[in-house]
């Protein structure tokens, strides 16, 4: 029921700025808590940042503050994670995730990816000269 739409792969140079979009159909609390994650070859799914649909409450990964945020669209049913100031290193997949429950709730494994139900396709980042 529940599915995850994500915007296509993006191509750019560095020091660019993307937008990449989620839209979460047949939510509701099972999608209480929307997410990110990037997965770079060879390397291990890493939260990236977060974002509560019902009380607004934003993450960002600690490493990622000042160039990363995620932000909430009036349509109520989409958000989209804002990069600035690109880095090579910041080439991935990218993913958006959904799960139930209040994000940074007492218990809440938000940044493990494991505890996420569900997961959109993926959206390529290439960050290259």
């Amino acid at each position: 029921q529940v599915r995850l739409f994500q915007s296509e792969a993006e191509l750019v140079q560095p020091g660019s700025s993307v937008r990449l979009g989620c839209t979460v159909g047949g939510g509701g609390w099972a999608t209480d808590t929307l997410a990110w994650f990037r997965q770079a070859p060879g390397q291990e799914r890493e939260f990236v940042a977060a974002l509560d649909s019902f009380t607004g409450r934003t993450v960002i990964l600690d490493s990622e503050k000042g160039r990363f945020r995620i932000h909430k669209n009036e349509d109520k049913i989409s958000h989209y994670l804002e990069m600035n100031n690109l880095k090579p290193e910041d080439t991935a997949v990218y993913y958006c995730a959904a799960k139930g429950g209040a994000l940074g709730a007492p218990g809440d494994d938000y940044e493990n990816w494991k505890a996420y139900l569900y997961w959109g396709p993926g959206t390529q980042v290439t960050v290259s000269s």
